[in-house]
This record gives C-alpha cells, structure tokens and sequence, in this order.
C-alpha cells in the first residue's frame, strides 16, 4: 500500500501494550501502512487517551501490570465516550477461554502472538471497514428516525387542518377518481355521509351536471401537478345546485398518486354578483344610448365645427363609448343565455354558408391587421340557429386575427367526423363518446399563443389571457364564456389546444341531429 500523508492518515489507532518491543514494532508497522499510531505501555494511561481524543479503532494487550486488558476493555465500553470504538486484543495467550473472556467484554477480534503482518494489517482493515459501516448506519438511522418523526408531526397537522377546514376538502386516487376521504364541510356541503362517499366517484355520486368532467380533470393532474380556481356546477344530496371554486393539488399518499381538492362555495357570491351584474348592466344602458345618440350628433356637425382636436377627443369618447355599449351588451347577453331567457332559433341551416357570412363579417379586420383569412367550407345541413353560429365563429376569428402579427395566417374550416378522437388537455375537452356524425370546426391561429395554466379558464367570465388586452385589444373578457354558452345549448363542445408562441387551435363540435 502507498504511504499516506501526515495530514491525512487512513486511521487514528490506540496501541496499549506494556512491551516496548511490541508497541515498536505495531507502531513501525501500521505507520509505514499510512495510519497514525498512539502507543502507551499502561491501561490508565491508554483509557485516559481514548477518553481525551476517542481512537479509530485500539490494539490491546492482555497481560499488563496494574490494569490487565480485560479491565481496560470494561472500563472503555463502560464510557459512553469510548463505548463504540472497535477494540482487538493482542497477546500471547492463546487458550479458548482467554478468548471468550476476550470477547465477552467487548472485543472484536483477537490476534495471538507471534504476530503476522499481513493478518493484522488485514484484520485491523476488515474492523475499520464493518466500524465505518455501522457508523453510516447509524447516522442513517438518525436520520430516518428524524424524518418519521418529522413526517408523523406533518401528517398529525394536515389531519387537524383536513378535519377542522371549514373548506371542503376530498381526497380522491387519480387513477380512478375514487374518494379515499373527505372532510366533515365536505359531507356538510354534499348532504352525504362518510360511507356513502368512500370508494365512490363523483360521477357515480352524480356531483356535477357533466358526470365525467371532475374525473377527467382529476385524470389531468400527472401533467398539470395542479389546477386552480375551477368553476363547477356542484350537486348535493338533495340535488340542490351549488357554484363551487375548486382547486387540486397532486399528493403522494403512501405511493399512491391522489388528487387533493378544496372547495370554496361561492353560490351565495354568484347570486349576488349575477343580480349585481344584471341591475348594473340595465341601469347603464339608457344613459349609454344617451350618450352615444349625443355624441353621434355632435359628430355630424348640427351643433358647431369641432377643432381638429375637438375631434380627436370625439373619436376617443365614440370608441369608448362603444366599447362600453359592448361590455353592457355581452353582460345582458350572457345573463339571459344563462337563465334560460334566450331560446336558440333552430333550423335546417347550411355549414358552408355559416362559415361563409362569418369569414365575409371577419375580412375587413383581417386586411386592416395585414392577416391572410382561408376558408375551407363543407357543405353539410345542420340543425342550429345559424345567428348565434355566426355570432360564435365571429368571435371566434375576431380573436384569432387581434391576436395575429402582420402577415400571419388565420384557417378556419369545417370537417365531418364519424366519431370522436379528438383529445385535448383541458376540461372543456371533446371527449365524451359519440355515436352520431359531428360537424366539426376548426379555428386555428399562428399568435402568441395561451400559456398552459391559462386553459382552464378563458372560457369563464371577463377572463383573458393578459391583464392588457381589454385595452389594448378592446376585449370584454366575455365572448368565449358566451360562445361556450351558445355551443352547450346546441350540445356540443368548445375547446381549445395551443402552443406558446405558436399558435392557438379552437375546436366547436356539433352533432349532427335534426329537431
């Protein structure tokens, strides 16, 4: 073996023998094999030594005045200091119960002299190595108990947080979206108790109006990791209809992937922002109508000539204005879909012409913005009101053409399919089974695209991918969440998939029924 450093020695080892001969020799020896060597010739000189500065491992002797071997390997595994260094007697006595006696206190290992080089070099070695081990062990150990320890405070506080929340909160595999527990807001909230709840899904529970769509936003998660603030229509016991907000997280549960979902209920809330809305939006259009009568007349001229300025301002207050004509509009609208108060007027309707009247409505703002419209019609009859068609694929492709960049392309096309595979990753996917033909459209863009964690909620009320856009792009933040509307009272689906900074692709499927 090379020599080591004085710096760095293979081991600090104790030699207590009462021969100078001997502790010579060890010391000659493991020195030259890299190891420092500590020698003393009496057992209370060593012990004070390995109390002062514990040793790797002691090479000890067993007959010596004052204090024999025996003695000395009592008193070291007595001390909490010295309990654990290794110890190897080293004598001349051979007989089978000095051994035994050598072990019985302590030792372990015994070497007989004469002594042979390589059997002690290997044998000291082999106990340095198994001692090294059981260190690592040991601080393994420690170390394991502190994260049991650690872990059993944590999963004692989740379980006081999970069953005093006055959030509902479930905990659901994600596999198959079966609850494995609930919390008691949650029973409250759902009028079910523990046992009518575990091991089912909320499908089976009939918790939503779309049975599946919980299940398949749970089924998400191994790619999302988590999902916030989803708006769902929930079903209690008694089939009283509740507006939850519900946010998931994944969690591992003893290896088992699981869905945490807390609940916010927030029915109360939507009633009062629904009358508020609905008030404020009524109250606001007889003085809008107002002004914008005013400023059209001002505009004409009848009252003076404006000043170039005078009309710069004019122009800014009749955008405005519309604008908020708009906002009011669209608020009404989405009111009135929603409560039922408008009837969609179905009839036999061509899809090429559809597409048509929406791409002929949509061309004057795509020359504006410099985007190239292509249109790929099918002509195919469709039962649906071909108005609130138009209305959907127009803003539909008014978004994807303020969204494009001078020179992009914007498609939009109509195709038949015999079944569904589309499948895409939100909750407003188009996966549901289905046995009729669907008219499938597609709207697809070439712009910046809708960040991942911003899909599951451009279909909701004034949302919008950017803060800005409702004044950069003159957005309400309403048209998808009504175009969602149109499209589920003609049961179909809306969907959308896209890439950041490639482009977004919009899905409206519609089946092919007749009245």
């Amino acid at each position: 073996m090379p020599n080591q450093s004085l710096n760095s020695p293979k081991a600090d080892i104790l030699v207590i023998d009462d021969t100078p001969e001997n502790l010579n020799l060890l010391s000659a020896m493991l020195t030259q094999q890299g190891y420092k060597v500590r020698s003393v010739t009496k057992g209370s000189t060593g012990l004070r030594g390995a109390n002062a500065v514990p040793p790797d491992l002691i090479l000890l002797d067993i007959n010596m005045p004052e204090m024999n071997g025996y003695q000395v390997c009592e008193h070291l595994k007595a001390n909490d200091r010295t309990r654990e260094i290794p110890v190897i007697f080293i004598s001349a006595l051979d007989e089978v119960l000095d051994k035994v006696k050598a072990f019985a206190v302590g030792g372990v290992d015994y070497i007989t002299k004469p002594l042979q080089l390589e059997e002690v070099l290997a044998r000291i070695e082999n106990h340095l190595m198994i001692w090294k081990l059981q260190k690592q062990l040991q601080v393994q150990n420690e170390r394991l108990q502190q994260e049991i320890s650690d872990r059993a405070k944590a999963e004692e506080k989740f379980a006081k947080a999970f069953r005093s929340s006055p959030n509902p909160i479930a905990i659901a595999t994600v596999s198959e979206g079966r609850f494995i527990d609930v919390n008691p807001s949650f029973l409250k909230m759902s009028g079910y108790c523990l046992e009518e709840v575990i091991g089912h899904t909320a499908s089976e529970l009939d918790l939503s109006k779309d049975k599946e769509a919980l299940t398949q936003t749970i089924q998400l998660l191994p790619n999302t990791e988590s999902l916030y603030n989803l708006e769902f229509e929930f079903y209690t016991k008694s089939l009283e209809v509740k507006i939850i907000l519900l946010s998931i997280e994944l969690i591992d549960l003893a290896g088992v992937q699981c869905a945490l979902l807390i609940a916010n209920d927030i029915t109360e809330r939507k009633r009062l922002e629904n009358e508020f809305i609905s008030l404020v939006s009524h109250e606001l259009r007889t003085p809008l109508t107002s002004t914008m009568g005013a400023l059209d007349l001002l505009a004409t001229g009848q009252l003076g000539t404006l000043t170039e300025q005078g009309q710069k301002i004019l122009r800014i207050a009749t955008t405005n204005t519309e604008r908020l004509i708009r906002l009011v509009n669209d608020i009404l609208d989405l009111e009135r879909m929603k409560f039922g108060k408008i009837f969609m007027r179905k009839v036999k309707c061509n899809a090429a012409e559809v597409l048509t009247i929406a791409t002929e409505e949509m061309q004057a703002m795509a020359d504006k913005l410099q985007v190239k419209l292509i249109v790929h019609p099918l002509a195919i009859e469709l039962w649906a009101d071909p108005d609130r068609l138009v209305q959907t694929l127009t803003n539909l492709l008014s978004n994807a053409i303020k969204f494009s960049k001078p020179g992009d392309t914007v498609w939009i096309s109509a195709t038949l399919t015999e079944h569904n595979s589309i499948e895409l990753g939100d909750e407003h996917s188009l996966t549901k089974d289905t046995l009729l033909p669907n008219c499938l459209f597609t709207i697809q863009d070439q712009g910046r695209g809708i960040p991942k964690d911003k899909l599951q909620m451009i279909f909701e009320r004034f949302q919008q991918v950017d803060a800005s856009d409702s004044r950069n792009k003159g957005g309400t933040g309403l048209g998808l969440a009504i175009c969602r509307n149109i499209i589920q009272q003609h049961d179909g689906k809306i969907s959308v998939e896209s890439i950041l900074g490639q482009g977004s692709t919009f899905y409206v499927l519609l089946p092919l029924t007749t009245s």
